[in-house]
């Protein structure tokens, strides 16, 4: 079995054929473009070096797949990561980059029903995997899953989809903390932990910024300008800011669309160069 070629060709299945890859939730115009996907080792030493740099409370993947099975002692170089980008589609961030103040409709929606499927892919994978015997678990799905304090990063979850993918190959952080992969920056990740040796998939940089512009070559900036409320400066992302505008805002906004909770806003992914590629003259880290 080649699995590495089974995962990818499951992951885009399911992208292609599930009627949850829509903008209604049961078919029709699809969320999501095709993904693209990264394989990073259970033992990469970039985990312990995240998890030291965020907290005590990140899981490495060997944490992560314990918890699943805390019969099992599985060693970290046992383990693989899957990693995936699920691009937003050109008519989502064309809606997008017309908005300044608020979320486009179909963006809100994507946020809504596009992680619903995202959920539902992570637990498609480890049921396809397990069919076959290998076990896997989907971090983000556990029920210990929390958002935590990071002493030096403020609000963060205890399993980064975004690090974890960086770890992969698919993507160097920008100004706003957002993830640039060779799919832009207008997306969202997923990740499964796999009891399996895949092939890593190489880095093509060398450093957690490579593809930003204002890292890289101190230009750019244009994410900061698309934020309503300036909760990115040259300093970074300011968490508390960016937090309070989409709970005190953007989901009520999306709520009165929707009809649920959700928190969409995603200004910052849109109307800079690195929306839906990697920018110009970075491409090689």
């Amino acid at each position: 079995m080649d699995l590495p070629k089974l995962i990818v060709e499951t992951i885009k299945g399911f992208c292609a054929e599930s009627p949850a890859n829509s903008l209604t939730g049961d078919g029709g115009e699809p969320v999501w473009g095709m993904p693209l996907v990264g394989f990073s080792r259970g033992d990469d030493p970039l985990y312990p070096r995240i998890k030291a740099d965020i907290g005590a409370f990140l899981w490495t993947p060997a944490e992560a797949f314990a918890l699943a099975y805390p019969e099992t002692a599985v060693p970290a170089e046992e383990l693989s990561v899957v990693s995936w980008i699920l691009p937003q589609t050109a008519a989502t961030r064309a809606d997008q980059r017309a908005e300044a103040e608020l979320p486009a409709p179909r963006w809100s929606r994507s946020r809504l029903f596009g992680e619903i499927f995202n959920e539902r892919l992570r637990a498609h994978l480890v049921e396809t995997l397990a069919a076959r015997g290998i076990q896997a678990t989907a971090p983000a799905l556990l029920p210990d899953f929390a958002y935590r304090q990071s002493p030096r990063f403020g609000l963060a979850s205890n399993w980064s989809e975004r690090h974890a993918a960086h770890v992969a190959g698919l993507g160097t952080f920008g100004l706003s903390d957002g993830l640039i992969t060779p799919l832009g920056k207008a997306m969202r990740c997923g990740s499964v932990v796999v009891r399996a040796q895949l092939p890593a998939t190489p880095r093509p940089y060398a450093g957690h910024r490579d593809w930003c512009l204002w890292y890289a070559k101190g230009t750019c900036g244009l994410c900061a300008r698309r934020c309503p409320v300036g909760a990115i400066d040259e300093r970074g992302h300011d968490k508390v800011g960016c937090h309070a505008y989409i709970r005190e805002v953007t989901a009520v906004h999306a709520r009165a669309l929707l009809g649920t909770d959700v928190t969409p806003c995603g200004l910052c992914q849109v109307g800079i160069p690195c929306e839906e590629r990697i920018p110009p003259g970075l491409e090689g880290g």
